[in-house]
């Protein structure tokens, strides 16, 4: 019986000698025990799928090869094989890299190369093909086949080709289909030449014995010929093996092509012969006339109907093309069998009919119902009848068999019945620019009217212009639709929009705040839609819409709101000098304030910082005067200011204030900055007033009569009308006529822009006389122009190509200079030397002389030679030929480079030229003179011809060394090559630097003379600033070392880096601190200028100065309080040290003492700090103790009387466990049989483990 104790909690304790652990098998239950036949034979594997003949195949490949010594390309007898940077090992490498295969080499001791290639199957075969090509020498061989076979060894793109060169490691060449050559040559090793031969033979031989015939044979006998779904077609190839091409009966095509090995084919042709001789002896042809839209059901699909006719009647049927208007179908087939296969033709005509149903176009969506469902009704039934709507036609298509076609026809005329009599539609006609309103936003105008009738309303789209809308349903809804439809547009006709301009710095004023200004305005005119432009527009126009006279009432309300903010806002600009404006505003702002409260005005005052001196004063018009007189008023008891007005013609005002102010703004600096005022613009007033000290505001006076006297006499205009295309001749070539007419007469002349409507009119601007002249002079010229006289030149036929070529780009040009002349050359193969020119006569002049003058030119051009070495042209040429052009546009001549000469190769070597006897004797070699390939032609003037040659010699380009100290050489390069790219691309040469195992000084510069003269300046100005950095860097390396102790390196760093933050930004320099693990832990390095240097080391003393003489106390505080005194993230100690400028350490966890506290600093700082915490220590302990007697009364009594200890668990316990029992015996026979060995029964023994429960 078991004891137990229950708690006050509901817990219960059980007494330990009551408890008895669960024995091993109750708490493990052993699995199932095995049959007899199980314990006696082990249990079989389910016998499922035998994998073992599925074969998994690698996809990694392995292939060995080995290469002689005699045949490897490279020997390599100096250098350690397949050492890195040998021939041997970078071939290696480039192949992996390209093929992604991985290959190993060794060395016999007969020097021969055993490789290893190892990845996938594709690119073991390429690596090994690259390495075969790389490393063993070549050998080439030539094969002839006949041509008609290459494209069978080249394969379709080339594949059978690339799969033959990879499986032989060769390279094979195939002469081109325009070649009169059928040798291939094959390149490689001697075996794998072998087996290309071997393979290339073996297609060869294949290809020899096929064969290919072509039968003329007419189409009409071909459907006998190939029998009905090809029965005798395919049964001749399979007796013959030979491929028979027939075709397509839409070809209409009399050829049979047969194909094949040659008896095949012998065969194959023989049996269609026979067939067709047969055919063509027996048949007889008939013709009938069937309507077109049967013949598609004598067809059937894909041709099946003919087939079947083919096959049960032997007779073919032959019909017109569907392009073809004819009815006429032709049978041809034995006579006997014409007779049911015209029979089986009408059958097939007759089995489809086409009847139409009448039904109004806009009820045909109706009939076909929501998704198709009345059609499908409709249809599910008669599954052969196709039912086809078209668009705008008043009936419906019904096609299929006559009695289902009758079906139908009746069901489809019932529901347009149906329909006509429910249904009703109605067109109205309302303008296309009133639909959006109708549909409203997001449709929802429409929506309502559809819902409220239970109509269709379809509205054209606005790519349609259509002003038609139509409605559809049931009669009521149709006429209300209608009537709500014309009322709306009704409404929207009455309505007006018009536009009011409103500045758009009211706009937000008038809006006001969170839209409440314009919601007062919408609420008093319901029916107007105001809309305000995008603030970013920036745009004055704001929109109304609405009923007119809304619209109007709306207009004036706006117009009302303008006025009153305008007159509330009006600004007035009141300069007064930069110097004065502290007055203006007076102590404390009361000057400025007092203006302000007596005219009721905001005055806006430039900052110091701004340039400007002008004072914006803003209220109403009066108000602002007002404030203006009171501010002028203190101006002027400063200092002398006199306001004065001058008399200026209105139209001079513009041209004085000059492009955004620039003149009288130039006026005013000149004139000691007196403030200058125009008119506004339009108000036609003369009088411009002038402010400022006396005498600089008469200086301005005189200096703005002067101008506009200036002006006065400087502007007179008059007009001269000519056509348009006289105006390039009157301004002449590079303006030379106008410019002549300019300086004659000093008058400015202004021709029509492009953008100008009027471009026959031509201003004239200056002093009356100047004008005057001018136009005449002008008209002179105009009337010259306007007399059309037709005149002929003489231009030798050998030079006509130069004026037409380019589709004539000359002539086209020249009768653009000269006011559009028409030149006709004589036509192409006419030996007449007559060029006709018609225009004005001063035009046709001009051209004339220009013709002679570029005959001239032609005339007198030379061909001269610039010997310069081939190798050099490509430089000389520049990128793209950009420096050789820049050449010809200079010089106007014409520069030809000779075409390059290749090295002529026969296999792998080259020929030379013999050398005759007596050429090494002669007094000028074959070397001394100059070559072709060398000699530059150059065409053109000679003169010119002469300094484009001087230009191209300075084009070749020389080579000079310019030393630069290695050191200086990474510096020269850059990042990456940057530095050097730039310095190339710059001054267009080549820069070579050496490399750095050469430890060379030597820069080389290559180019065109005068840029290598100019890099290497820049060379050397690189090379003089880098010295220069290199001493700056030495004089800011000087190294200064001071000794702290470690105890003031935390302080001396500061909080964050802080202190010594400071000492290197003040100093320029760089602080260095010992590392943990450094032998001389009070070490610092300071780096920098030596001055300082010395000035930090100074301020570093002066710190550790300063903290000597600081003193540390240690003070006794409670632990409970510490994080009270801290406060949080150290917000309440920071304040602390911060008021007594003291440091204060609290303990770590791990000190003996949790209640010493560290202070320091200077001793009265530290003491005053030291009564801070200890006064905090007794509050904050008087609130601890508090705490500690409240806590007594915040448990019940009945908790502390109780103290129940929980025992130590034991943990899971069982019974009869097998480690519990003895350890079985090994050398027991019975529990331990020997593999193989059979032992008699004998009595069965105890086995270690748990004992089975049966």
């Amino acid at each position: 019986m078991s004891m137990e104790t229950v708690l006050p909690s509901g817990q219960v304790y059980m007494d330990a000698e009551a408890y008895e652990p669960p024995m091993y098998n109750d708490a493990f239950p052993p699995l199932q025990p095995a049959s007899p036949t199980e314990n006696c034979q082990p249990a079989m594997p389910n016998p499922g799928p035998s994998y073992s003949s599925m074969a998994v195949k690698s996809s990694t490949v392995t292939q060995v090869f080995h290469v002689p010594l005699e045949e490897r390309k490279y020997k390599e007898m100096n250098q350690g094989f397949g050492e890195t940077g040998s021939q041997s090992s970078n071939i290696c490498q480039m192949i992996m890299n390209k093929t992604g295969a991985s290959i190993e080499m060794s060395l016999a001791k007969d020097r021969s190369m055993t490789i290893v290639v190892t990845g996938k199957s594709d690119a073991v075969r390429r690596a090994r093909r690259e390495l075969i090509a790389k490393l063993q020498t070549q050998a080439s061989s030539q094969l002839a086949i006949p041509k008609d076979h290459h494209r069978y060894i080249i394969g379709r793109n080339g594949a059978k080709l690339k799969e033959l060169e990879l499986a032989t490691a060769t390279k094979i060449t195939i002469p081109n289909s325009d070649e009169n050559a059928d040798y291939i040559k094959i390149i490689g090793t001697k075996e794998g030449i072998d087996k290309a031969c071997h393979e290339i033979q073996l297609i060869s031989d294949e290809q020899a014995k096929l064969a290919f015939e072509i039968l003329n044979i007419p189409c009409h006998f071909h459907p006998f010929i190939c029998g009905a779904e090809n029965k005798n077609l395919k049964l001749i190839m399979e007796q013959t093996g030979a491929k028979i091409n027939v075709p397509p009966p839409t070809i209409h095509k009399d050829e049979i092509a047969v194909s094949g090995e040659k008896d095949g084919v012998r065969n194959a042709v023989m049996k269609i012969k026979l067939i067709y001789e047969e055919k063509k002896r027996k048949t007889t042809t008939v013709s009938l006339e069937v309507r077109k839209s049967q013949h598609k059901y004598v067809i059937g699909p894909r041709g099946s109907t003919i087939q079947e006719i083919l096959a049960s009647t032997g007779v073919s049927v032959e019909l017109p093309p569907s392009e073809d208007p004819s009815e006429t179908i032709t049978l041809r087939g034995e006579q006997d069998k014409l007779g049911p296969a015209i029979t089986q033709v009408y059958a097939k005509a007759n089995s489809v009919i086409i009847e139409e149903v009448h039904a109004p176009s806009w009820l045909h969506r109706f009939i076909i119902g929501r998704k198709g469902k009345n059609i499908k009704e409709i249809t599910q039934n008669l599954p052969k009848v196709h039912i086809e709507f078209q668009d705008g036609r008043e009936a419906i298509i019904v096609e299929g068999p006559p009695e289902e076609v009758e079906q139908a026809r009746k069901a489809l005329d019932d529901i347009s019945k149906d329909l006509q009599s429910r249904f009703d539609f109605a067109n109205v006609e309302i303008n296309q620019k009133f639909h959006k309103h109708i549909i409203g936003k997001n449709g929802v105008n429409v929506n309502r009217i559809k819902s409220a009738t239970g109509v269709s309303i379809l509205i054209p789209s606005d790519d349609k212009p259509s002003n038609t809308i139509r409605i559809e349903g049931s009669p009521e809804g149709v006429q209300h639709a209608k009537k709500e439809l014309l009322d709306m547009a009704l409404r929207m006709e009455n309505e007006k929009s018009k536009d009011i301009l409103i500045d758009h710095r009211y706009h937000r004023a008038i809006i006001g705040s969170k839209g409440e200004n314009i919601k007062s305005v919408r609420d008093l005119f319901k029916d107007v839609q105001i809309t305000f432009p995008n603030p970013n527009e920036k745009s004055d126009i704001v929109s109304l819409r609405g009923p007119k006279q809304d619209v109007e009432k709306c207009y004036k309300y706006l117009q009302q709101m303008v006025a009153d903010h305008a007159a509330k806002n009006f600004r007035l600009d009141v300069p007064v000098y930069k110097k004065f404006h502290k007055n203006i505003i007076g102590k404390g702002g009361n000057t400025i304030n007092k203006i302000k409260e007596v005219t009721g005005t905001r005055i806006e005052i430039p900052t110091e910082n701004s340039d400007s001196d002008v004072i914006v004063v803003i209220g109403t018009k009066q108000n602002a005067e007002k404030a203006r007189d009171m501010i002028l008023v203190i101006q002027k008891e400063l200092v002398n200011i006199v306001e004065e007005d001058v008399t200026i013609p209105a139209k001079y005002h513009q041209s004085l204030i000059g492009a955004k102010g620039r003149l009288v703004r130039q006026i005013m600096e000149e004139c000691g900055g007196v403030y200058i005022h125009f008119p506004n613009e339009g108000s036609l007033s003369d009088t411009v007033s002038v402010r400022g000290p006396k005498d600089e505001v008469s200086k301005a006076k005189a200096h703005l009569l002067e101008l506009a006297s200036d002006m006065e006499e400087s502007s007179f205009t008059a007009e001269v009308h000519a056509k348009p295309e006289f105006h390039k001749f009157l301004i002449g070539r590079g303006g030379a006529n106008i410019r002549s007419v300019r300086e004659e007469t000093g008058a400015r002349i202004a021709f029509p822009s492009p953008k100008d409507d009027d471009q026959q009119t031509i201003q004239l601007i200056g002093k009356k006389d100047a004008v005057k002249k001018a136009k005449e002079k002008l008209d002179v010229l105009i009337k010259d122009l306007e007399n059309i006289v037709e005149g002929e030149i003489a231009v030798d036929p050998k030079f006509h190509r130069h004026f037409v070529a380019r589709r004539g780009q000359i002539l086209r040009e020249i009768g653009d200079e000269y006011g559009n002349v028409q030149i006709s050359f004589p036509r192409n193969g006419s030996k007449s030397d007559k060029v006709s020119i018609k225009g004005s006569k001063d035009c046709v002049e001009g051209a004339k002389q220009r013709i002679l003058d570029i005959v001239e030119d032609l005339e007198s051009q030379v061909s001269i030679e610039c010997i310069i070495p081939q190798r050099y042209h490509r430089t000389v040429m520049g990128a793209k030929g950009c420096r050789v052009q820049a050449v010809t546009a200079q010089f106007e001549v014409g520069i030809k480079f000779p075409d390059r000469i290749q090295n002529s190769e026969t296999n792998g070597g080259t020929t030379e030229e013999t050398q005759v006897n007596g050429d090494a004797n002669s007094e000028t070699s074959e070397e001394d003179k100059p070559k072709k390939s060398d000699t530059i032609f150059i065409t053109g003037k000679k003169e010119n011809c002469e300094k484009a040659r001087d230009a191209l010699l300075a084009l070749v380009p020389i080579t000079e060394e310019v030393e630069v100290p290695f050191d200086y050489h990474r510096f020269i390069i850059g990042q990456k090559g940057a530095g050097v790219r730039r310095m190339m691309q710059q001054f267009d040469v080549n820069i070579a630097i050496p490399p750095a195992n050469q430890q060379c000084s030597l820069v080389k510069v290559t180019g065109p003379p005068k840029n290598v003269d100019d890099a290497k300046n820049a060379l050397l100005e690189r090379v003089k600033e880098l010295d220069e950095e290199k001493e700056e860097r030495m004089l800011r390396n000087f190294e200064v070392v001071v000794n702290v102790n470690p105890k003031h390196h935390p302080k001396i760093i500061g909080r964050k880096g802080a202190v010594i933050t400071k000492i290197r930004q003040d100093h320029d320099v760089n602080i260095q601190f010992p590392e943990r693990d450094d032998t001389e832990q009070d070490r610092i390095v300071i780096t920098g200028y030596e001055a300082k240097a010395h000035a930090a080391k100074d301020a570093i003393l002066k710190l550790v100065q300063e903290l000597e003489d600081q003193v540390s106390i240690e003070v006794k505080i409670d632990h409970r309080i510490h994080s009270r005194l801290i406060g949080g993230k150290g917000r309440a100690i920071r304040k602390v040290m911060d008021d007594f400028k003291v440091d204060i350490r609290f303990p770590r966890a791990s000190d003996p003492d949790p209640d010493i506290v560290t202070i320091t600093g200077m001793e009265d700082d530290v003491y005053d700090c030291k009564d801070e915490l200890l006064n905090k220590e007794e509050e904050y302990l008087q609130d601890i103790t508090d705490d500690e007697m409240m806590s007594k009364y915040r448990h019940a009594p009945s908790r502390k009387e109780q103290n129940y200890q929980s025992e130590p668990s034991t943990g899971f316990i069982v019974r009869e466990a097998p480690w519990n029992q003895a350890p079985p015996n090994t050398q027991d026979t019975e529990a331990f049989p020997s593999i193989g060995a059979s032992s008699a029964p004998t009595p069965r023994h105890a086995h270690w483990g748990p004992t089975k429960k049966h």
